[in-house]
């Protein structure tokens, strides 16, 4: 089992022939993804050369759209993987979204705050409606179940099925908790990095709702960061509802308050959004903290 997405997924890359996109289209397609159309306006009718797929003698030819929507309705796909330049990012988001596409994932780094305050509105609009549709990121490292499908731009190789959940606003410590779980013979449902923005798509409380409802997930690793208030309200949430083990970590701990520290989300001010704070709330909500992420991997393992 998994959540958000599984061998079945089929994706459509937007941005598929800016030199970022192509590359990373070609990473998931080695990895077994079905990337089964790229969108690019004006170059609708190329195809592109993504390399063969695992156990492929021949190269995988994508077809390339000039819009989302033909995309979408040309070849079924339900997801969308983002890689546009930061200021055509939200409108990308927007068109997925009126495409039909059910999750998209935004791996663009440095979307104006003002743009994404557009998209939120929108996407509440549309799950108000009754839609089922997700945005992780953006500035994410996106979504993989181990295996089956990986969508975004982690190091494929360091994953292991298995069924551990992975939620994280830090794509580096989700690679470093990874990493340790596979050396410890421990794999992986699902691994989502949600990004580190200020204003983004699924939260803490969203991915961990998932992993408690996922049958083939027994833990899960949340690794958060200083500044807002996410982890805190993660916390009341596991609290009350999380009927499976979590471990946290926060990062940003020696961070100055005023100081913006890697993401754009990562601040301490007016004296809220301390790492000892969320500590704090997550150890009294019953998540074993681990105060190192080089321990990240054996604290789950205690608790299993």
């Amino acid at each position: 089992m998994s959540i958000l997405i599984d061998k079945s997924t089929k994706v459509v890359v937007q941005g598929i022939t800016g030199n970022t996109g192509a590359f990373h289209t070609k990473g998931c397609v080695a990895y077994g993804t079905k990337i089964v159309a790229g969108v690019t306006p004006g170059r609708g009718g190329e195809t592109f050369d993504a390399g063969p797929a695992p156990g492929a003698g021949e190269s995988t030819m994508i077809p390339v759209f000039d819009t989302v929507r033909d995309a979408a309705q040309k070849t079924g796909a339900d997801v969308s993987c983002i890689f546009v330049p930061p200021p055509g990012a939200a409108d990308a988001i927007l068109e997925a979204f009126d495409a039909g596409i059910r999750l998209v994932v935004c791996i663009t780094e440095g979307v104006p705050v003002m743009d994404m305050i557009k998209v939120r509105r929108v996407l509440e609009i549309l799950r108000s409606e009754g839609r089922d549709v997700r945005l992780v990121g953006p500035n994410c490292p996106g979504v993989i179940t181990p295996g089956q499908c990986k969508i975004g731009i982690m190091p494929g190789a360091i994953h292991k099925p298995g069924r551990i959940g992975v939620v994280s606003r830090s794509g580096t410590l989700t690679y470093e908790a990874v990493g340790q779980l596979t050396r410890l013979g421990i794999g992986q449902s699902t691994c989502v990095g949600i990004g580190g923005d200020p204003v983004n798509g699924m939260d803490f409380i969203d991915v961990l709702s998932m992993f408690n409802d996922d049958e083939g997930t027994d833990g899960v690793i949340m690794i958060g960061e200083i500044g807002g208030g996410a982890e805190e309200r993660a916390a009341e949430w596991i609290k009350a509802n999380m009927k499976k083990p979590v471990t946290g970590f926060i990062a940003g701990a020696s961070a100055p308050p005023g100081k913006r520290m890697g993401h754009a989300g990562a601040i301490i001010s007016g004296g809220r959004g301390t790492a000892e704070a969320k500590f704090a709330a997550l150890q009294a909500a019953g998540v074993k903290i681990s105060r190192s992420p080089s321990a990240l991997g054996e604290t789950m393992k205690s608790m299993l």
